[in-house]
């Protein structure tokens, strides 16, 4: 049994929808347990990931730059880079801000960088632009929020929530693509550890 672990924090409710998604998409997968952890959880509970097969990190874009409860945790699990605890394990990262941009981009090369530091294997999304609806990009508007990867993000899924409160946002689209890319992940981690045993 592969596990996958969804680590995030949220702070007005939009990146908790869709780190469920992320969450719901990976423990759909037959032959993986997924488990949900706040920051502050995965703090408190830092040698337990030690045992995760893959670790999906999620956090709201602020002033286009992680949460700094993000951030604290990071600097918490910097403890593993010494030993490279979780070096070889699988791992993604997802965000949310309030426009299309708000420079969102940043927000998930700083998880990926902190991935890279400490030696794991990251997945993308492997997924198109509007990937559901791939006509809308030719229209003046583009995609709307019922379609998969709208903003066209190939480094983690990316929502837009705009000023809009939970559960109305994330949109449908965006919660869609989490689940495919939590999805994807546990996927991949299980061909990974296949591949491990052989």
């Amino acid at each position: 049994m592969a596990k996958v672990y969804v680590v995030y924090h949220s702070g007005f409710g939009h990146t908790k929808l869709q780190a469920e998604a992320v969450h719901a998409g990976a423990a759909g997968v037959d032959g993986v347990e997924a488990f949900l952890l706040t920051t502050e959880e995965a703090t408190s509970r830092l040698d337990e990931l030690d045992g995760a097969d893959a670790i999906i990190f999620g956090c709201p874009t602020y002033m286009g730059n992680l949460s700094a409860d993000m951030k604290k945790f990071l600097e918490a699990a910097a403890r593993k880079w010494f030993t490279q605890s979780w070096k070889d394990k699988i791992a993604g990262a997802f965000t949310n801000s309030s426009s299309f941009s708000g420079d969102k981009l940043n927000t998930l090369v700083g998880l990926f960088i902190n991935s890279m530091q400490h030696s794991m294997i990251y997945v993308g999304t492997g997924m198109l632009p509007a990937a559901s609806d791939p006509d809308s990009m030719n229209s003046e508007t583009g995609p709307g929020p019922e379609v998969q990867n709208r903003v066209g993000s190939f480094v983690g899924p990316a929502a837009a929530s705009f000023q809009v409160k939970p559960p109305a946002a994330p949109p449908k689209g965006d919660l869609e693509t989490a689940s495919l890319y939590g999805q994807r992940v546990a996927t991949i981690t299980l061909q990974f550890l296949k591949g491990r045993a052989s």
